[in-house]
């Protein structure tokens, strides 16, 4: 069981666990302990945070040392939704192979290729392992979770279209539906970007006002349910994706506010992947975010990713402030009148191995030792 980023949730050796989907998933609902809403008979927290889970192999892929496949364990029904990408969870996934002996650790950083099976993606993640061991302990604070920790650096490789193939799944940078303006976006993850002021709010509400606000959920949800469409994703009405942000401009000096809904409630802070796709929604001119970055952030933007054009490996930061605090992406870009070619997307998290030990299902959905036998 660790913390990843902002989430918590139990990672498992895909070998430990049954082979075939079906049974799998059953055994990620018993662990979980869900159906009841409450997730009282199992380790699940009865939150869409501390409802998660991980499952970490070798990788055959010659980009790749690791498989991760991250794991949405719903709270109150039995499915699991794999479609979706976690980047806080997969902030735990390399410190987990490495002490799991997956991958061998170096004197002072070890760097994790992952690939994402979610996604088919890449992420290289650097682990701080002092003495040939990962150390959980440091000076990094992250808004969202208290204390501070050891650094765990995600750079996510080529994030364009990584469940839709295309940067712009509709082929427009923004768009009216259902009277809303909204850009659609797949960056890392699938979005609908709103401004907040177009449904009414202001964008720097509280999880809980923005939670207990009925009409503005339902109508949240008729957009995403249409857009989900248009992005070629098909019918939504039980799949957490698209995501859907509400954006606004940033109160403290910030480069843009986000609320970020997952998506039937707000995110008490922010996904990591959703904060990729929001900086590249503010990182593009055209998109639902122009007019709400401060003045000069825009060309700011522009200068430094076409240094990146020119040959440079200068990085641009764009801080989201979110309900727990901000997060910061460092977005390298290539912007031309073409298209936008995403080269990588950088941030820092941390994670902390809470326990190991066995976890037990009932016998009636799998028997671990038939398994072995077999």
């Amino acid at each position: 069981m660790m913390r990843g980023g902002t989430s918590r949730g139990p990672y498992f050796l895909a070998n430990d666990l049954p082979r075939d989907w079906e049974t799998q998933k059953q055994v990620l609902l018993s662990a979980m302990g869900s159906c009841t809403g409450q997730q009282i008979d199992g380790i699940g927290g009865a939150t869409s945070l501390t409802s998660k889970a991980a499952i970490i192999s070798v990788s055959d892929s010659p980009e790749a040392d690791i498989d991760y496949l991250f794991a949405q364990v719903s709270i109150d029904d039995m499915s699991v939704d794999t479609a979706p990408s976690c980047g806080n969870i997969l902030s735990g996934a390399a410190p987990f192979a490495i002490e799991s002996g997956l991958v061998r650790a170096q004197l002072g950083e070890t760097l994790v290729r992952v690939r994402n099976l979610n996604t088919n993606s890449f992420i290289h993640v650097l682990v701080q392992t002092p003495d040939g061991f990962v150390n959980y302990e440091g000076e990094t604070q992250i808004d969202g979770v208290e204390g501070s920790a050891a650094p765990v650096m995600l750079n996510f490789l080529n994030v364009a279209g990584t469940k839709t193939g295309k940067l712009f799944p509709t082929g427009q940078l923004k768009e009216v539906i259902l009277g809303v303006e909204v850009s659609c976006i797949d960056a890392a993850m699938p979005m609908v970007l709103i401004p907040a002021t177009s449904l009414g709010v202001k964008g720097d509400e509280s999880k809980q006002t923005l939670d207990m606000d009925k009409n503005l959920l339902a109508r949240i949800e008729a957009i995403r349910l249409i857009t989900g469409k248009k992005m070629g994703l098909g019918d939504v009405s039980d799949q957490v994706i698209p995501k859907v942000g509400l954006l606004s401009a940033p109160q403290q000096g910030g480069s843009i506010t986000s609320r970020y809904f997952v998506p039937h409630n707000c995110h008490a802070s922010h996904s990591a992947t959703g904060a990729i796709c929001v900086s590249v929604c503010a990182a593009i001119p055209g998109t639902v975010a122009e007019g709400l970055t401060p003045i000069g952030l825009d060309s700011k933007l522009n200068r430094s990713l076409e240094s990146r054009s020119k040959g440079g490996d200068k990085a641009k930061q764009i801080i989201i402030e979110h309900p727990s605090g901000r997060i910061t992406i460092a977005l390298k870009m290539t912007l031309n009148q073409e298209n936008s070619e995403i080269h990588q997307a950088g941030l820092v998290r941390t994670a902390r191995r809470l326990f190991r030990g066995d976890l037990y299902v009932p016998s009636r959905i799998w028997t671990p030792l038939k398994q072995q036998a077999s």
